[in-house]
């Protein structure tokens, strides 16, 4: 999504992939590393808050790190952990909010999606695929009542399986993709960024994904765990997909790409995007790097 607003991605991007995986580990995985020593999974506050037995669930209080602040005592340190939580949730929220935007633009444009979400201020700004995308932000009001905050629960499921079909297919169209590059003689080494370990990484992304999909609601299937509405929560999405993808090929009788199949040079346009390319590159020749930009590329 990014790589179609950057105004040059071969240049932009390469450096933002690589240093993409340590930024991970070191956030991410490192956080988590410490909440992991400093609060154990069968804390007393932890599953109070979560099980509903005290008040914070779904807030802030139910945050490991707010509950590890408490517990080392030092005045004001929660509420510097809710702040940064809280600058979290802003800059999560504002990348989601461009991704579906763009989303939403870029489908109309193709004709996937009502015209109207096609159109852009003067400025460029594709303001009712923006209006469309902060409407669903209004559904975050249903955690402010006990009993809608249920719905908003159910929602994130939904949303959560949702996720994870895109990343499952977002490795498949990189498979595809990967296999033109083999059938139209192209080397991965001409391109500007090649990740490696493929087309091994992808196979692991398709197969964690899918895994993580049917074992999400692995619960249910214990003895006593049934429960219809959460089958439905947990796999619903599935058949969702399924019906959604059939019926749009039928409707649209478009043809699937298959592996090798895909036109790299985009009918001809790669050649109008490396004559972009290369006049953006010239135009920046000569600027010096950030500090931040040499530390992270």
């Amino acid at each position: 999504m990014v790589a179609a607003e950057a105004e040059t991605p071969r240049k932009v991007l390469p450096p933002a992939f690589r240093s993409f995986v340590w930024r991970i580990l070191l956030f991410f995985v490192g956080s988590a590393l410490c909440m992991g020593i400093v609060i154990p999974y069968n804390d007393d506050t932890l599953l109070s808050i979560l099980g509903g037995d005290i008040s914070g669930s779904g807030t802030g209080a139910a945050s490991p790190y707010v509950i590890a602040m408490e517990r080392l005592k030092i005045g004001g340190l929660p509420h510097l952990v809710n702040a940064l939580i809280m600058t979290s949730i802003f800059s999560a929220g504002n990348g989601l909010l461009f991704a579906a935007t763009r989303t939403l633009h870029g489908m109309s444009i193709e004709g996937h999606a009502p015209r109207f979400l096609s159109q852009c201020t003067k400025a460029g700004v594709p303001i009712w695929a923006l209006a469309v995308s902060l409407s669903f932000c209004l559904l975050a009001f249903l955690q402010v009542n006990d009993s809608s905050a249920v719905v908003m629960t159910y929602l994130v499921d939904l949303v959560t399986c949702c996720q994870l079909l895109n990343y499952c297919f977002t490795a498949v169209t990189y498979r595809h993709f990967y296999s033109s590059l083999q059938k139209q003689g192209i080397s991965r080494d001409d391109l500007p960024y090649k990740g490696r370990f493929q087309p091994y990484t992808s196979y692991f992304a398709m197969g964690g994904t899918v895994f993580m999909l049917l074992a999400g609601g692995y619960d249910l299937f214990l003895t006593g765990g049934w429960d219809v509405m959460w089958f439905f929560l947990d796999y619903g999405m599935i058949g969702f997909f399924i019906v959604a993808l059939l019926g749009w090929k039928l409707f649209s009788r478009t043809k699937y790409v298959w592996p090798g199949t895909a036109d790299i040079s985009l009918g001809g346009l790669k050649g109008e995007i490396d004559a972009y390319e290369a006049l953006c590159s010239a135009d920046h020749q000569g600027e010096k790097n950030s500090l931040l930009d040499k530390l992270f590329n």
